[in-house]
């Protein structure tokens, strides 16, 4: 007798670069690709399972993405970190409180939050709930919580001079996906945290060293440390084409793009 399985289905809104690619005015032969996987909107992640769909990041492009996927509802939403290209499409969420008829509730560590309560403080002021519009229950992240049948831990990783959280979603002890972007090292720590994963992605900005991004190399050797099952490197600048880069990559090792699923039986 066949049991019914369930799923945690994951979706990689985006997985380009801060300008996105194609950039603005340039004429290289990647931002002038027709190949779609080479038009790469900023990163962001929706993970969702039976019980509860979740957002990473609300990238100036979550309108776009939100359309080109078909999204129409979102329980939370976890936040790396208070930089424009992963928070300046905050906006947009106030369609998903309307479709809710609710507010929703935000994760993401202190000063994230801060930040994105100076910017939209409009949605933090419970005295003045204008009915369409966004309106968000911030909570601090300092240590593992569950959103429905999910146990996600916060991933503290080195972005410049601040730290991004990168997350693990685990179901039932088996860690089934770590998400670490933007970041420029993966810690001891966090990679003994993540060790033995099922699938990682990454940030690997570029094949050139960034003071503050993982480069390709950078990203291969983690995931290589970590023990991923597979890994997809994101965060992609123009720098090379989708298939130059998978061609270039190792065995286990894949570049992602956006609108690539990836589907994780949960029993």
């Amino acid at each position: 007798m066949l049991m019914h399985m369930s799923k945690m289905t994951t979706i990689v809104l985006g997985s380009g670069t801060s300008q996105g690619v194609p950039m603005i005015g340039c004429r290289c032969a990647v931002c002038q690709s027709t190949d779609p996987r080479d038009k790469r909107t900023r990163s962001s992640l929706y993970v969702a399972t039976p019980h509860v769909r979740l957002l990473v990041d609300t990238t100036p492009d979550l309108r776009q993405q939100s359309l080109r996927e078909g999204l129409d509802h979102i329980d939370a939403v976890l936040f790396t970190h208070a930089h424009a290209d992963h928070i300046m499409g905050f906006d947009d969420l106030r369609r998903f409180c309307e479709m809710k008829g609710g507010p929703l509730p935000i994760y993401g560590s202190e000063p994230t939050l801060a930040q994105i309560e100076r910017v939209f403080f409009y949605a933090f002021n419970p005295g003045k709930k204008v009915p369409g519009y966004v309106h968000a229950l911030p909570h601090r992240v300092t240590s593992p919580f569950q959103l429905g049948e999910l146990e996600i831990a916060p991933l503290p990783v080195p972005h410049g001079s601040v730290f991004t959280l990168g997350f693990l979603f685990s179901h039932g002890g088996r860690k089934l996906l770590a998400y670490l972007n933007d970041c420029a090292a993966v810690p001891d720590p966090i990679r003994d945290t993540v060790a033995g994963v099922e699938t990682l992605i990454i940030d690997g900005l570029r094949d050139m060293p960034h003071p503050t991004h993982l480069t390709v190399t950078g990203a291969v050797e983690a995931a290589r440390a970590i023990g991923a099952r597979q890994t997809f490197i994101t965060h992609l600048t123009h720098e090379k084409n989708h298939a130059d880069r998978e061609r270039d990559l190792p065995s286990g090792v894949r570049a992602a793009y956006d609108g690539m699923k990836l589907d994780f039986e949960l029993g």
